[in-house]
């Protein structure tokens, strides 16, 4: 096993053995896809100069994670909505155990020319720092 990263919130996680328990946490799901939204609305905000609320389509998740080279940790009947699930599950996870930061997440969403390829980086990086500590 490999070294533990700092919390960055006292969330109780279970012990998980591979990126694919991750990925496949509904709870996580649950709360990254309100973060993710989060992570977006600010980078939305910081583009308009001014306060945006939005949501990413799973869609653009689901791209996302399979650009990102992880559709594979996933069953393979595993449909579009839960692609995206894991995706958001992914970048909670890599929040709460403070592999990347929210103004990192945001830097490296505006270092991307379409959604799709800055959350494909988001989850490429967040998969590097992860495989490091499980």
């Amino acid at each position: 096993m490999g070294r533990r990263s700092k919390r960055r919130f006292s969330v109780p996680l279970p012990e998980y053995g591979s990126l694919r328990e991750v990925m496949v946490d509904h709870g996580l799901a649950a709360l990254g896809d309100a973060y993710v939204n989060f992570l977006y609305s600010l980078y939305l905000s910081r583009r308009n100069g001014r306060p945006l609320g939005s949501k990413v389509s799973g869609s653009t998740l689901a791209k996302a994670l399979k650009r990102a080279g992880l559709r594979g940790f996933l069953p393979s009947r595993t449909d579009r909505h839960k692609q995206a699930d894991a995706a958001e599950a992914l970048i909670a996870y890599a929040w709460i155990m403070g592999v990347t930061s929210t103004e990192e997440a945001i830097s490296t969403l505006e270092g991307e020319e379409t959604l799709e390829e800055a959350f494909a980086a988001l989850l490429k990086m967040i998969q590097e720092r992860v495989q490091r500590i499980l």
